[in-house]
């Protein structure tokens, strides 16, 4: 693979400024320079170099990647590339005015995200409905990670000092080491009571502080949960639309259709901005647009 100087002017020298003076990393580097690469061949195939490309140039691009199939994800990242690469031909006097500069963000183009309804819950959690030690374990997971809205990292994260069963909540650390107190339900505190007395003694074979220990003992990782998770959701014919976030993007939808404010579930959710909690009112808009139009005899 070629260096990043070694490349043809003037991306070599852009991809050097994002490291060295960005500080961006290896991996962000090598996508913004794939991006990059694409916007090349469009604008051979359009007879433009990037000192001409105007901003129809810019749209037209995005609009043949966005026809070609590029995720909403992918877009996002293809803009803020373009205009990132845009903004430093224009600080490096390479050509005077930067055609990026109108592009919209594209927050709102990312998909909204998927959730389970309050019935394919219902579903998810009856497979976890048994006597044994897995099933009584992995209830009391499910349950946690779907009653507080909980990561997958804070979920296998958790520590038996952490709960209060009595009080009904849990202490939590998010992303960035943040902690947060998030209210526990009735049901998944009694599945975790049922564990505490009935499967944990026989689990912890040497002391430790996680609350939901592997057969061996140990602490859960994150691909355990998931590979959990996806054979319970597989047996509940959810195989096409689960993952551990799943469970907290069911958790903030069900709460904001069934009343709650926007603020509660921000801080329930750990978010730093609530501008980040708003995607769910968007899941809540789709589904009353899908209820009306079914419904309604004038939709």
């Amino acid at each position: 693979m070629n260096s990043p100087s070694s490349l043809p002017d003037p991306l070599g020298p852009f991809l050097d400024f994002l490291s060295a003076e960005k500080g961006l990393s290896r991996n962000t580097c090598l996508s913004y320079r794939r991006d990059l690469e694409k916007y090349f061949r469009h604008l051979k195939d359009v007879k433009k170099t990037v000192l001409q490309a105007d901003e129809d140039d810019l749209v037209l691009f995005i609009r043949r990647q966005s026809r070609a199939g590029l995720s909403a994800r992918s877009l996002a990242r293809l803009i803020s590339a373009l205009r990132a690469f845009h903004k430093f031909l224009a600080l490096d006097r390479r050509r005077d005015k930067d055609p990026s500069i109108n592009l919209t963000s594209p927050r709102g183009w990312l998909a909204l995200p998927k959730y389970l309804t309050m019935d394919e819950i219902e579903k998810l959690l009856k497979q976890a409905g048994g006597d044994s030690d897995q099933d009584i374990r992995d209830r009391a997971m499910l349950e946690a990670a779907y009653a507080a809205g909980l990561r997958a990292s804070e979920l296998v994260g958790l520590k038996v000092d952490e709960l209060n069963l009595k009080e009904g909540f849990l202490f939590c650390r998010g992303k960035g080491g943040r902690e947060r107190v998030v209210p526990l339900g009735g049901k998944a505190g009694r599945a975790i009571e049922k564990y505490l007395r009935d499967v944990r003694p026989r689990r912890a074979k040497k002391p430790s502080e996680f609350l939901f220990l592997t057969v061996r003992g140990g602490p859960f990782t994150r691909q355990g949960f998931w590979k959990m998770l996806k054979s319970r959701a597989a047996a509940a014919g959810l195989r096409d639309k689960i993952s551990p976030h799943v469970l907290r993007h069911s958790f903030a939808t069900h709460l904001l259709e069934r009343g709650a404010d926007l603020r509660s579930v921000q801080l329930m959710l750990g978010h730093s901005q609530i501008t980040t909690t708003q995607i769910y009112t968007h899941v809540s808009r789709e589904r009353l647009r899908r209820v009306y139009d079914k419904y309604h005899p004038r939709a």
